[in-house]
């Protein structure tokens, strides 16, 4: 490892990526694992819990409102910071709230505010795009969203493991208002930082703001490459995606307690990510882009087939052996996740123009979240009313793995150069 790599690995820019990454997991995670976990505990249906996966279609949609998030700067902080600072206290809010109410009888309240969650959590993820986008030199970019998306693996701990534990010991109550107060190392690191100076100059328009990014995004890269680029962006995640959609019901169904999924399965898929996603950047830095894509995306899918051999075991009580093997498979699945998040994130911010980065990349990560969307949706069902049954679903999760990977051929081939796009001077501070 060079001293350069050393250097820029410890500098404070890395260190904001890991909170604007916890920032953005936070929330997410709380609707991926703590909200089944709730739901299921208070005896809803594991159809019900699936398609409670509806909720989250404000991540699919928020480029619809990007460019007015990136038009419009509050009269405080800054044109990213002003935003980051209001949606962390917001969030921080509804959280809290959420705890306050029964699944059985405020469930129509629940879908509302598990819905506005999703918009507040995704808006936060455009403006923090956004703000990193502008932040990282080019040449930073890779190690700079490798920490920020393990950062946002981090933050699983909270609702994926702290939270379930606590929910063994502490009403739902205390449980969900501990969690919320997680968003406030967050909010404190958007007070003390400074406005990337890129990110100053605002649309002046509501037609620059709007139709330039998808025009500029387009005339670059020409009609049809773009739609390849756009097919691959939705699909390189896909199988990935569906195989964690239930998770936690599936670790359950197995026969795991939920302090045996808090302090096993999340601490075993945890930190092999973090410590996979750090060495992956630094590799992204010596291979490129381009093949890291290929090496990562062969591990995400390889890892799926670790859930069809849990699954094929089955359920049973789990002894000191079953838990080694659950967190094996788990650690395994998280670092080949891990890796592929790091490398699409990083394409992804190398496919935008940073003068329209917030439009650009929440259109772009808007694509990633269909699936976890509207297909993972279907998990119950292909589970249950399709009686597909756990080894079945997992097998159809690695074969959803491949188009993804055939897209490779045509926007990053193994010996091709990354996407390059025009630069401006991104703030150092």
């Amino acid at each position: 490892m060079t001293a350069s790599v050393l250097r820029t690995l410890f500098s404070r820019r890395m260190l904001i990526c890991v909170f604007t990454g916890f920032s953005s997991g936070m929330p997410l995670y709380l609707l991926f694992n703590l909200l089944p976990a709730w739901l299921m505990t208070e005896g809803l249906t594991l159809r019900t819990i699936g398609a409670f996966a509806l909720i989250q279609f404000p991540y699919t949609w928020k480029f619809l409102w990007a460019p007015l998030l990136d038009r419009y700067a509050l009269p405080w902080l800054g044109r990213r910071r002003g935003w980051m600072a209001v949606l962390h206290l917001v969030l921080l809010g509804v959280i809290a709230w959420l705890g306050c109410l029964s699944p059985q009888q405020d469930l129509l309240l629940i879908v509302v505010l598990t819905t506005s969650l999703a918009f507040l959590s995704s808006s936060l993820d455009i403006v923090i795009d956004a703000f990193r986008r502008n932040l990282l030199p080019d040449i930073e970019q890779e190690l700079g969203n490798t920490i920020h998306v393990n950062a946002y693996k981090v933050a699983s701990l909270v609702p994926g493991s702290l939270s379930l534990v606590l929910s063994d010991w502490l009403p739902w109550t205390q449980v969900f208002l501990i969690t919320a107060l997680f968003m406030l190392p967050g909010l404190i690191m958007t007070l003390l930082v400074n406005e990337p100076r890129a990110s100053i100059r605002a649309p002046k328009t509501l037609r620059e703001a709007i139709i330039e990014p998808f025009h500029e995004f387009m005339s670059r890269h020409g009609w049809k490459p773009a739609l390849i680029i756009l097919a691959f962006v939705l699909l390189y995640k896909l199988g990935d995606s569906l195989c964690t959609a239930l998770a936690t019901p599936f670790y359950m169904d197995m026969g795991y307690t939920r302090t045996q999924i808090g302090l096993v399965a999340k601490h075993a898929g945890l930190w092999p990510s973090v410590i996979g996603g750090i060495l992956g950047g630094m590799l992204m830095m010596k291979i490129g882009l381009n093949r890291a894509l290929w090496v990562f995306g062969v591990l995400q899918a390889i890892a799926i087939l670790g859930f069809v051999e849990l699954a094929r075991i089955g359920a049973a009580p789990a002894d000191a052996t079953r838990l080694w093997i659950l967190a094996g498979v788990i650690g395994f699945e998280a670092l080949g996740i891990g890796l592929g998040t790091a490398a699409s994130v990083s394409f992804i911010a190398r496919t935008t123009h940073p003068m329209y980065v917030a439009t650009q990349f929440a259109l772009l990560t808007s694509l990633t979240a269909i699936p976890r969307t509207f297909i993972n949706a279907t998990a119950g069902w292909l589970v249950e009313d399709l009686e597909l049954g756990w080894v079945n679903f997992f097998w159809l999760c690695f074969v959803l793995a491949i188009p993804g990977m055939l897209l490779l051929l045509k926007v990053a081939p193994w010996s091709g150069a990354p996407p390059v796009t025009p630069t401006d001077n991104s703030s150092t501070k």
